[in-house]
């Protein structure tokens, strides 16, 4: 009951502060300042905050528990996000700048038409509602094991709680505040890994130098796989399901897109988008090294868990001071928040602009109004679908993710690409149709790989298969000139 009052605590602590930024940077904000903070933030500004937006809770739990089995694979991905967003910098950002939009899906209206458009929306709307979804979804699984449960309060009013916070700090200042905010979120990630990280290597008595070495004796610390192509962690397949990840995931995602057309210029928005990439590197290093340290710790005082539950376990454990513990739950709340808190913003700018187009239709003063009854409707929505997601997992989580994203986002950059390669028009109302097919096959591809290619296991990679598919669908629907 202690632990569950001084994590309650510690949540009311950190959201005093999250509000006091959101009314600070968002009491005069007008709707086309909420959707592209009127484009005055500096670069520096939304690179440091791009970098805890671009972690979630899966993340800060997921990828130090994930070591046991994958390794430090996943850096092998993080080195195709840094290929993937210099790709954004230097094709994505200049165009999204030139066409002024306020949501990157405009680009498929005018490369095909309002079927395409819509078609793009849709599908971003359904996978950032379910990508956010599962992301929160782990954090509030903690939040039921340290606070609800010892308090007798059932996972559904704790999804509702959490969710009805976040909205009040993020539906009044925008894409303004939600810089503001995970620039906080980075700053609390980043602390709250090295205080573990510090505590740990002094529990095993290890310098800088024997930390460095433990962990690269350590099982666990491998980073490349070259060895077996079949292998899910095989390096090319993560390296390229990396670089298209991030063009996908980041570049054709109006959630972090947002922020980063926020920047004055195209030019600030390039060095923005590399800067943060680059340092995105140093700060997942961290978190496997943490894996490896938390694995080591476990061994070493008895600790039984595994996996996502791992971090969580070993920070509230008899061994770790308070302030771990509590520096774990700081951490956490804030990589959660934060991205629920864009995953609104973004899902409630898409709704507005991309299917009401309600900016074509409604003077600023009707637009804020629609805005704000869509904010709270995405907000409904979100906790439904946590609710459903609670009884219905069974993978991990940071799987779950990139899975859902993969067919979800794969149509997206099937269009992107098909649009900036080849400028012949297309029957923009069959668009859907290609859209919705190629997930299907992508899923029939997946589930017979081991059977159809001599073993051969599609892991993230798929994201890339679908987006193939999509781009042939959409040259069978080339018209012909006349």
């Amino acid at each position: 009951m202690t632990t569950a009052w001084i994590v309650l605590a510690t949540i009311a602590f950190y959201f005093v502060l999250l509000f006091v930024i959101s009314w600070i940077t968002g009491r005069k904000t007008k709707s086309a300042e909420f959707f592209t903070g009127d484009r005055k933030t500096s670069w520096y500004m939304v690179a440091f905050a791009m970098i805890g937006a671009s972690i979630s809770g899966v993340t800060f739990t997921s990828v130090p528990g994930a070591v046991a089995t994958g390794c430090y694979s996943y850096m092998q991905m993080v080195l195709g996000f840094f290929v993937g967003s210099i790709i954004v910098a230097l094709v994505l950002i200049p165009m999204f700048y030139k066409m002024n939009l306020l949501s990157i899906y405009g680009y498929l209206e005018n490369r095909f038409g309002l079927a395409s458009y819509r078609t793009g929306a849709w599908f971003f709307f359904v996978s950032k509602m379910l990508g956010a979804s599962v992301r929160f979804f782990v954090v509030c699984v903690v939040l039921q094991t340290l606070v609800f449960t010892p308090l007798g309060i059932s996972f559904s009013i704790n999804v509702i709680i959490t969710v009805a916070l976040i909205w009040l700090y993020s539906f009044q200042g925008g894409v303004k505040s939600m810089i503001w905010t995970d620039s906080l979120k980075t700053f609390c990630l980043i602390a709250s890994v090295i205080c573990c990280i510090i505590y740990i290597a002094g529990y095993f008595d290890f310098g800088v130098s024997e930390t460095f070495a433990a962990i690269g004796e350590h099982p666990t610390s491998k980073v490349f796989f070259f060895e077996d192509p079949n292998d899910g962690r095989y390096f090319w397949k993560q390296f390229a399901a990396g670089v298209f990840t991030i063009i996908a995931c980041t570049g054709l995602d109006q959630d972090l897109m947002q922020r980063t057309l926020s920047c004055k210029n195209f030019r600030e928005s390039q060095k923005n988008m590399v800067v943060s990439s680059f340092m995105q590197i140093f700060v997942i290093g961290l978190f496997l090294l943490l894996g490896t340290l938390l694995y080591m710790y476990a061994d070493a005082t008895g600790i039984t868990a595994k996996g996502d539950a791992l971090f969580g376990a070993v920070a509230w454990s008899d061994g770790f001071p308070l302030f771990i513990g509590i520096m774990f739950i700081i951490g956490l709340v804030a990589a959660a928040y934060s991205a629920a808190g864009s995953a609104l913003t973004a899902l409630t700018t898409s709704f507005t602009i991309d299917i009401l187009q309600a900016n074509k239709k409604q003077d600023d003063e009707k637009l804020t109004k629609t805005r704000k009854k869509v904010h709270v409707g995405m907000s409904i929505m979100m906790i439904l679908v946590i609710i459903i997601f609670y009884y219905l997992n069974n993978t991990s989580a940071i799987n779950a993710v990139y899975i859902l994203s993969g067919y979800t986002y794969g149509p997206i950059l099937g269009m992107f690409t098909f649009g900036l390669i080849c400028k012949k028009p297309v029957r923009d109302k069959f668009v859907p149709l290609v859209a919705i097919i190629s997930p299907l096959l992508t899923y029939i591809l997946q589930s017979n790989s081991e059977k159809w290619f001599g073993g051969y296991q599609m892991s993230f990679e798929l994201l890339i298969v679908n987006a193939v598919i999509t781009a042939l669908g959409l040259c069978l629907l080339i018209k012909k000139n006349k």
